[in-house]
């Protein structure tokens, strides 16, 4: 089979299309939901932090850039973590995901060859009323040639 997608009316099926971003994000937000945490944690330490600049409060400020680099710190732990415990999820994955991606191919070539068949079949079907119509045709004339010529005697 050629790794060139084969051309088809079928193209703007939505059978024929992959996840949407939408939902991968929820799926991988079910799937690692401390990584998010660790950001949202982050980024409120980051608020404060900025707070407490413009409030003059120095101390505040050292304790929300500490907490700052400790929700950083817990995002990468939870990022390692994860990958290290959805490590052998992923490979499952994507391996029925490439026997999806290639049950896909192979449904999109039946569909091709059998669109082809019935342009096929089609175009015979043409050919065929129009070798009809051309021996009508030349019998017409036929006809009005015998005519004619019993019209001339």
């Amino acid at each position: 089979m050629s790794s060139r997608p084969l051309p088809s009316s079928f193209d703007s099926d939505s059978d024929f299309h992959e996840e949407s971003r939408f939902s991968k994000f929820a799926r991988r937000l079910k799937e690692e939901p401390l990584i998010p945490i660790g950001c949202l944690i982050t980024i409120y330490a980051l608020y404060q932090s900025s707070r407490a600049i413009r409030a003059g409060d120095k101390a505040r400020t050292n304790r929300m850039f500490r907490a700052r680099i400790y929700g950083q710190a817990f995002t990468v732990a939870a990022m390692c973590a994860g990958s290290f415990y959805w490590a052998r999820d992923r490979e499952e994955r994507k391996g029925v995901e490439a026997k999806v991606v290639e049950a896909k191919a192979r449904e999109k070539q039946a569909a091709w060859i059998r669109e082809l068949e019935i342009r096929e079949s089609e175009e015979r079907e043409l050919r065929e009323r129009a070798k009809r119509y051309t021996a009508l045709k030349e019998a017409a004339a036929a006809q009005d040639a015998k005519a004619r010529a019993e019209e001339g005697k």
